[in-house]
């Protein structure tokens, strides 16, 4: 069959598979409020403003507030949910690549994950989601915390658990896009950090007087990983260090500053770890753009003593462009991202990795993608997106859904 009439023929496959899926259950939080997913999110899984409000006040509305949402048992200190919030998020896709082994995918479904979020009494809420089916693979719990809000009824949260350390950034859980914001998922040389999930505690204060958030974080450092023998997730005696400054400029946006600073230890060598770089966030009418630049430094990556091989800077940007044409609960979007990441290992001789004797995973990336999303329902969006990889100068286009029950 010729390759365009197979491109269309997948295309409206996944339409037609869309379609038919059930859409008409509504997630958790607008299950107990009664109220419109486009409440929270433009659209899901994207925030709002007040989406952003519910979820820092621990997914409660305090003017909506009722004893019959809970079960207290007489005891004051005790405040149940009166049903259990549970919802699930569906997404399956179709797509071609051009130039790959494998140029044709169905992936449907690429991801299936539980979510329970809620109150645990009042100004403490949680949150949490399992990932039973991501990539053909069972996940597992991915973002899991118990949230403090307004602590000493100050303007300091606390949220302790397991969260990725680019929350404050960029959320990719919220991203509009199959495309990743990817220099946050990228680790160099053998280290095991990056900016994706890891364990540790959250601190959100807000003054409100400058219109100033300060995000602070103290966390393992090695990601989500399983326990060793002994019970402890860390591997070494390090803890991690993240700071985030954001200050908003009246109604148009915000500028903030990243820096991340830790250590990795592998034997007795170890490896520092820096990030650090600038974010903007501007929006006007109908188009928002969020911008980050982001360095990364590593003093020894590779746990060696191959001068070569250290003090390795690694630089990533990802610039995202949303067009919302109506602001009250429009039904398509378009989405621009862009995304581009270069690392001192790419400019390394063979020379060098062969007397290492090991192997080095290039990291140069850079490419340029559009994306269009259409809600056929309130939770039930279609995605159709065309990535151009100008780096190894090929095409992906990616068509699917991504559903909330």
């Amino acid at each position: 069959m010729n390759r365009k009439y197979w491109i269309a023929s997948l295309f409206l496959l996944v339409f037609i598979f869309t379609i038919v899926i059930e859409a008409h259950a509504v997630p958790a939080f607008a299950r107990k409020y009664k109220l419109s997913c486009s409440t929270c999110h433009a659209p899901f899984p994207k925030l709002k403003p007040y989406g952003d409000d519910f979820a820092g006040a621990g997914f409660i509305l305090e003017e909506e507030e009722s004893e019959r949402y809970y079960v207290s048992a007489g005891d004051e200190l005790l405040w149940l949910n009166r049903t259990f919030p549970l919802a699930a998020r569906l997404e399956g896709y179709g797509q071609y690549e051009g130039d790959q082994d494998v140029e044709s995918d169905l992936q449907t479904p690429y991801g299936l994950k539980l979510m329970s979020g809620g109150t645990l009494y009042k100004s403490i809420g949680y949150y949490f989601y399992f990932y039973m089916d991501e990539a053909g693979e069972v996940a597992g719990v991915e973002d899991a915390y118990v949230h403090f809000d307004n602590v000493f009824k100050s303007n300091l949260d606390i949220m302790v658990g397991q969260f990725q350390t680019s929350d404050p950034l960029m959320k990719r859980e919220l991203r509009l896009t199959y495309e990743d914001y990817e220099i946050y998922t990228r680790s160099v040389g053998l280290s095991y950090t990056n900016l994706t999930y890891d364990r540790g505690v959250m601190l959100v204060y807000g003054i409100e007087q400058t219109g100033t958030d300060v995000v602070g974080m103290i966390i393992n450092g090695n990601g989500k990983v399983e326990s060793g023998s002994d019970h402890k997730f860390d591997f070494d005696t390090n803890k991690n260090f993240g700071l985030r400054i954001n200050q908003g400029v009246g109604s148009l946006g915000s500028i903030g500053l990243y820096y991340y600073n830790g250590a990795e230890q592998k034997g007795n060598i170890e490896n520092k770890i820096t990030y650090w770089g600038p974010d903007i966030n501007v929006s006007a009418g109908p188009l928002e753009l969020t911008a980050q630049y982001m360095v990364r430094e590593d003093s020894s990556p590779f746990f060696g003593s191959w001068e070569a091989l250290q003090d390795i800077q690694t630089t990533g940007i990802v610039a995202e462009l949303i067009f919302s044409p109506y602001p009250d609960r429009p039904r398509w979007y378009l989405t621009a991202l862009y995304n581009r990441i270069e690392s001192d290992l790419d400019d390394l001789e063979n020379e060098a990795a062969e007397y290492a004797g090991i192997n080095i995973d290039p990291l140069a990336y850079h490419t340029a993608t559009l994306s269009g999303t259409y809600l056929l329902t309130r939770n039930l969006r279609l995605l159709c997106e065309y990535t151009y990889d100008l780096e190894y100068e090929f095409n992906r286009i990616t068509a699917g859904f991504v559903t909330g029950m």
